[in-house]
């Protein structure tokens, strides 16, 4: 699978972290940045890592800011993308199963990044249920865009 990876500058070091823990872990990863602790806006790095699953160069992305508020916003305006901010396994988990998200947006100030790890860990490996209750709710997503 291929993995499309961004942050701005608050969160350029869980970023560097998740990076390497994909390539260990045998995913192809696209780094879209940023590649250091200056100051850029989070709203162009989600737009390069939404638009290369709109194409098809990525299968799902994650996305890191300070809160990962910011980026979960700007993704979600982007159609075809479900962006979830997650801060915690269970919710990793679930938005996978019930939501087939297929971006996940991570708080750099926020989640601990031993925890991130492990909520990538589980989000990257976590596929959608096909349950019909579920595929019928993505379909009224999908319908709104």
């Amino acid at each position: 699978m291929k993995i499309s990876v961004g942050s701005d500058h608050a969160g350029f070091p869980l970023k560097q972290k998740i990076v390497t823990f994909l390539k260990e872990q045998g995913f192809d990863v696209d780094d879209h940045g940023t590649h250091s602790l200056d100051s850029v806006d989070y709203n162009d790095v989600a737009v390069d890592v939404a638009k290369s699953i709109q194409q098809n160069h990525a299968e799902r992305g994650i996305l890191i800011c300070g809160t990962g508020i910011g980026m979960s916003i700007q993704a979600n305006k982007m159609e075809g993308i479900r962006a979830a901010l997650v801060h915690d396994k269970e919710t990793a988990k679930l938005t996978r199963e019930h939501n087939d998200t297929n971006v996940l947006a991570l708080g750099g100030r926020i989640v601990d990044h031993a925890l991130a790890l492990d909520i990538v860990h589980l989000w990257v490996n976590t596929e959608f249920s096909q349950d019909p209750r579920h595929q019928r709710r993505i379909e009224k997503l999908e319908a709104k865009e």
